[in-house]
């Protein structure tokens, strides 16, 4: 239909939804759910066990927990005596892609463990992930070095680490278990966006973003673990198995440089 033809279908008055792919327009006499559809921005993802094409236009990148507790010196895992340095390898290759990707216009979701004060949400047995012994410092409970609460939405445990700065464009998710689907709105935000694919970052690889790209997949999701861009502290096995089962299960694994190729190719 001409959309001049239609003053209805043609106002820019009353546009309901925060993205363009997926939302409304109404008027007194007309509600239209046909968003208009941009044409397909092809990207080819030299991944394993295939090579994946994917439209750029209806792509997320999400990052996963790259937050001090984990990534820092005087951070939680620090505390427990963890290898928080094993963490702090995504940062130089995000600090690469993330212009990259924010220049070709796919969305930056960063999903950072950040607790209520109260905790009123967390039962017994995630409060044991953190404190298995009833005993120590766990969720909410100030870190020694500087009386930080562990993984407290906007203290400076839960904050992303100094390295990686969080544009005003990109859309931040607070969860709460290991998996950022779980009682959180991020299905709701990427479904907004009209998201096909997710290119999965962050850490802890064989945890967070294993669990919250498992979710993906299960929801119905292209998914894609960009190897180089997630890290753990847990043994190197762990990593393997990871990436072994994305592979056979879950989805695709690429590197960052394999994805900025990608976006660029189609821009070029």
């Amino acid at each position: 239909m001409n959309l001049a033809a239609n003053p209805d279908l043609a106002s820019t008055e009353g546009t309901l939804g925060a993205f363009a792919h997926t939302r409304w327009t109404a008027t007194g006499t007309l509600v239209d759910m046909a968003a208009p559809t941009p044409a397909p921005r092809i990207g080819v993802l030299d991944s394993e066990p295939q090579k994946v094409r994917f439209d750029i236009g209806k792509s997320a990148l999400v990052i996963i927990d790259m937050q001090n507790d984990f990534c820092t010196k005087g951070g939680w895992v620090d505390h427990i005596g963890g290898d928080f340095g094993a963490d702090r390898a995504p940062i130089a290759p995000l600090q690469r892609l993330l212009p990259v990707v924010r220049n070709s216009g796919v969305p930056v979701i960063w999903v950072n463990w950040g607790n209520r004060p109260d905790l009123a949400n967390m039962p017994p047995n995630q409060l044991h992930l953190y404190k298995p012994t009833g005993t120590g410092i766990g969720l909410g409970e100030p870190l020694p070095e500087h009386g930080a609460r562990v993984l407290e939405k906007d203290s400076w445990a839960a904050a992303v680490v100094d390295e990686l700065k969080i544009e005003p464009q990109d859309i931040c998710v607070d969860k709460y278990r290991i998996s950022g689907f779980w009682d959180t709105p991020l299905d709701s935000i990427l479904r907004n966006l009209g998201t096909r694919t997710v290119f999965f970052a962050g850490v802890n690889t064989d945890q967070c973003v294993m669990h919250t790209l498992t979710d993906a997949n299960f929801l119905g999701y292209g998914c894609v673990m960009l190897s180089d861009c997630c890290a753990t502290s847990s043994p190197a096995f762990c990593t393997e198995a990871s990436i072994w089962n994305v592979k056979k299960c879950f989805g695709f694994v690429a590197d960052s440089l394999q994805f900025g190729a990608a976006l660029e190719g189609a821009a070029a």
